[in-house]
């Protein structure tokens, strides 16, 4: 089995713990950790609008992406140190979320936490990232909680009667037996 672990600052020590203790010893682990190049186009884009046309040339992109290039190295070999075996790092840089669904191409499970508000059972318990990965991810997926799971009152309240449906009904198929290209 070739597990993916994805693991991000704020639940990267819940995610190893789950997936040490959930995957089989012989799993050949890879830990992953993606960061984001928005601050570096952030940074560029604001120095020119800043200065003006000629800016000077110090690299401040460059300097925060070797600083956060120095960090993801530190958290995967924290990340590895913890999970107590063998595993492949791997560090990427990018948009996360097609990163992540890119790098889990070739695994068999994708472990990973949730990361959106965890007061609360529900679909705001995923980030936008992590429901893209989810959506998108070509291999089965162990997504856990980082904390305790919340209680199951928290669940949001169905939709009132008479309102709307809260997904639309599946499409017919346009041709008998034939499937719908547009829909399920």
């Amino acid at each position: 089995m070739r597990a993916l672990v994805w693991i991000i600052e704020d639940t990267w020590q819940a995610t190893i713990d789950d997936a040490d203790a959930l995957l089989p010893s012989e799993a050949e682990i890879t830990l992953l950790h993606v960061a984001s190049t928005e601050p570096e186009t952030v940074a560029r884009a604001a120095r020119r609008g800043l200065l003006g046309r000629h800016p000077p040339p110090p690299p401040a992109p460059q300097e925060l992406q070797t600083i956060s290039d120095q960090a993801a190295r530190e958290l995967l070999t924290e990340a590895r140190a913890r999970l107590g075996r063998s595993a492949t790092l791997q560090a990427r840089r990018g948009r996360v979320e097609r990163e992540v669904v890119a790098a889990a191409e070739h695994a068999d499970v994708l472990v990973l936490a949730r990361d959106g508000d965890r007061e609360r059972l529900g679909p705001r318990s995923l980030g936008p990232a992590t429901r893209f990965v989810i959506d998108h991810a070509p291999c089965q997926v162990l997504l856990i909680w980082p904390d305790i799971a919340p209680e199951l009152r928290t669940i949001p309240p169905p939709p009132p009667p008479g309102g709307p449906a809260p997904h639309p009904p599946p499409r017919k198929s346009p041709r008998p037996g034939g499937r719908n290209p547009q829909g399920p």
